[in-house]
Protein backbone atom coordinates (compact mmCIF):
# COMPACT_ATOMS: atom_id res chain seq x y z
CA UNK A 1 0.00 0.00 0.00
CA UNK A 2 1.24 3.79 -0.79
CA UNK A 3 0.41 6.97 -0.54
CA UNK A 4 -1.13 6.67 2.95
CA UNK A 5 -2.87 9.27 4.64
CA UNK A 6 -2.92 8.73 8.68
CA UNK A 7 -5.87 6.56 9.43
CA UNK A 8 -6.77 4.36 12.73
CA UNK A 9 -6.40 0.82 11.43
CA UNK A 10 -3.36 -1.00 12.55
CA UNK A 11 -1.21 -2.31 9.25
CA UNK A 12 1.48 -4.88 10.68
CA UNK A 13 3.95 -6.19 7.86
CA UNK A 14 4.21 -9.73 8.23
CA UNK A 15 6.44 -10.89 4.98
CA UNK A 16 8.20 -8.53 2.78
CA UNK A 17 10.36 -9.19 0.21
CA UNK A 18 11.23 -8.50 -3.45
CA UNK A 19 7.95 -10.69 -4.55
CA UNK A 20 5.15 -9.98 -2.03
CA UNK A 21 4.31 -7.84 1.22
CA UNK A 22 2.26 -9.34 3.09
CA UNK A 23 0.19 -7.04 5.44
CA UNK A 24 -2.25 -7.67 8.67
CA UNK A 25 -4.39 -4.49 8.50
CA UNK A 26 -6.35 -4.78 12.34
CA UNK A 27 -9.18 -2.60 13.05
CA UNK A 28 -9.99 -2.08 16.84
CA UNK A 29 -13.83 -0.61 16.30
CA UNK A 30 -16.20 0.53 14.16
CA UNK A 31 -15.21 3.01 12.15
CA UNK A 32 -11.30 2.30 11.94
CA UNK A 33 -10.27 3.31 8.70
CA UNK A 34 -7.14 2.38 6.59
CA UNK A 35 -6.80 6.27 5.32
CA UNK A 36 -7.01 7.25 1.97
CA UNK A 37 -3.88 5.17 -0.16
CA UNK A 38 -3.51 4.28 -4.22
CA UNK A 39 -2.22 0.61 -4.30
CA UNK A 40 1.15 0.68 -6.76
CA UNK A 41 1.05 -3.18 -6.73
CA UNK A 42 -2.03 -5.28 -8.11
CA UNK A 43 -3.35 -7.34 -4.46
CA UNK A 44 -5.25 -10.28 -3.09
CA UNK A 45 -7.37 -9.44 0.17
CA UNK A 46 -8.01 -12.45 2.96
CA UNK A 47 -10.67 -11.63 5.38
CA UNK A 48 -10.12 -12.98 8.41
CA UNK A 49 -13.91 -12.14 9.53
CA UNK A 50 -17.61 -12.39 7.99
CA UNK A 51 -18.51 -8.92 8.17
CA UNK A 52 -18.60 -5.42 5.94
CA UNK A 53 -15.92 -2.80 5.30
CA UNK A 54 -17.37 0.40 3.53
CA UNK A 55 -15.29 1.92 1.03
CA UNK A 56 -14.61 5.96 0.02
CA UNK A 57 -13.90 6.11 -3.52
CA UNK A 58 -12.54 9.35 -5.17
CA UNK A 59 -15.63 11.45 -6.06
CA UNK A 60 -17.57 11.09 -3.41
CA UNK A 61 -18.80 7.36 -4.18
CA UNK A 62 -18.90 5.00 -1.03
CA UNK A 63 -19.68 1.00 -1.62
CA UNK A 64 -20.18 -1.86 1.39
CA UNK A 65 -18.27 -4.52 0.82
CA UNK A 66 -19.75 -7.90 1.97
CA UNK A 67 -16.67 -10.12 3.61
CA UNK A 68 -16.48 -13.74 4.59
CA UNK A 69 -13.75 -15.72 6.34
CA UNK A 70 -11.05 -16.99 3.92
CA UNK A 71 -12.91 -16.03 0.68
CA UNK A 72 -9.88 -13.85 -1.13
CA UNK A 73 -10.69 -11.16 -4.00
CA UNK A 74 -8.30 -9.39 -6.19
CA UNK A 75 -7.35 -5.98 -6.79
CA UNK A 76 -5.59 -4.53 -9.44
CA UNK A 77 -2.67 -1.58 -8.90
CA UNK A 78 -3.92 1.91 -9.11
CA UNK A 79 -7.15 1.21 -6.71
CA UNK A 80 -7.71 4.39 -4.77
CA UNK A 81 -9.60 4.44 -1.69
CA UNK A 82 -10.44 4.61 2.31
CA UNK A 83 -11.31 1.33 3.80
CA UNK A 84 -13.58 1.71 7.15
CA UNK A 85 -14.53 -0.82 9.09
CA UNK A 86 -18.77 -1.49 9.76
CA UNK A 87 -18.56 -3.98 12.62
CA UNK A 88 -19.46 -3.91 15.95
CA UNK A 89 -16.14 -5.90 16.62
CA UNK A 90 -12.40 -6.06 16.07
CA UNK A 91 -11.54 -7.52 13.19
CA UNK A 92 -8.86 -7.57 10.10
CA UNK A 93 -7.58 -8.66 6.65
CA UNK A 94 -4.56 -9.92 5.26
CA UNK A 95 -3.40 -7.79 2.26
CA UNK A 96 -0.77 -9.74 -0.22
CA UNK A 97 0.95 -7.19 -2.60
CA UNK A 98 2.33 -8.40 -5.87
CA UNK A 99 5.54 -6.89 -5.99
CA UNK A 100 6.60 -7.69 -9.40
CA UNK A 101 4.54 -5.29 -11.14
CA UNK A 102 4.67 -1.68 -10.44
CA UNK A 103 2.59 1.42 -11.15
Amino acid sequence: MCDTTLGTAKGDILIENDRVRVTRWSFATKGDNTGWHRHEHDYVVIPQFDGTLEIKLPGGETTTAELRTGEPYYRPLGTEHDVISGNDFPCAFIEVELMDRKG
